[in-house]
């Protein structure tokens, strides 16, 4: 049940019309240091296991390469007034554990949250998947400054510029575009990184930037008007596999 509180909770968040009594921001007194005051619902904010983390001190590991099955393409854009995310339906799914998450949406954060070896990215995309029971696996993708990305050029033709703008995509988006070739990861147990900050979260995070253009990260730095990365959070007993 607590895994499927948790995946309901991402996806009221993250819908447009989310208007939760207990506001918050990205700074000041409804900002990351006070998110556990804001409300009950938000309690976890304040757990052991909260995620963003500074990926480091590695555990050498045989981990076993994501089974990506990316078939099916974005169905809407949305700006919900945190971040910039791309609706998918059924049909696109990884295999983690022997465990089928389904893809549900992507957004992207400015600059990215998690680090590596202190690190941070320009951008950052995360890719949201859930299991049947609710469980959550998040696949984050770093962006470096190059040639330009084509899904990202896709999905920025339709950017929505203001809180609460939704659009129909005009042409398929396949999330596999977002993915480096080399599809080497760091793994740890985490959070989600805003508001109830659940914890039980898989990360894997790309050990690969995707390069994008200076264009395309200007056009998202312009419209969430300011910086949307919770701020790194104490790594305490957990381990980082790489």
């Amino acid at each position: 049940m607590k895994n499927v509180l948790a995946l309901a909770a991402l996806l009221l968040m993250t819908s447009p019309c989310y208007t939760h009594a207990a506001a918050w921001t990205y700074s000041g007194e409804s900002g990351p240091d006070h998110w556990v005051q804001l409300s009950p619902e938000f309690h976890a904010c304040g757990g052991m296991n909260q995620s963003p983390v500074n990926l480091t001190g590695f555990i050498e590991a045989d981990l076993q390469p994501i089974e990506f099955a990316y078939q099916f393409w974005g169905t809407e854009i949305l700006n919900n007034g945190h971040t910039v995310r791309v609706n998918f339906g059924e049909g696109n799914s990884i295999n983690v554990d022997g465990i089928w998450f389904d893809l549900k949406q992507f957004h992207f954060h400015a600059p990215s949250e998690n680090q590596v070896n202190g690190k941070s990215y320009l951008i950052k995309a995360h890719l949201v998947h859930a299991d049947s029971d609710g469980n959550l696996a998040v696949v984050a993708v770093p962006f470096t400054e190059g040639k330009g990305n084509e899904t990202l050029a896709q999905t920025w033709s339709s950017m929505p510029e203001h809180a609460g703008d939704k659009f129909m995509l005009p042409s398929p988006i396949l999330a596999s575009g977002l993915l480096p070739v080399d599809r080497d990861y760091y793994r740890f147990d985490g959070s989600l990184t805003t508001p109830p900050c659940s914890e039980g979260v898989r990360w894997l995070v790309m050990k690969t930037p995707v390069p994008v253009s200076e264009n395309q990260i200007e056009s998202l730095v312009h419209v969430l008007h300011h910086p949307n990365n919770r701020p790194i959070q104490p790594i305490n007993a957990r381990t980082v596999l790489k």
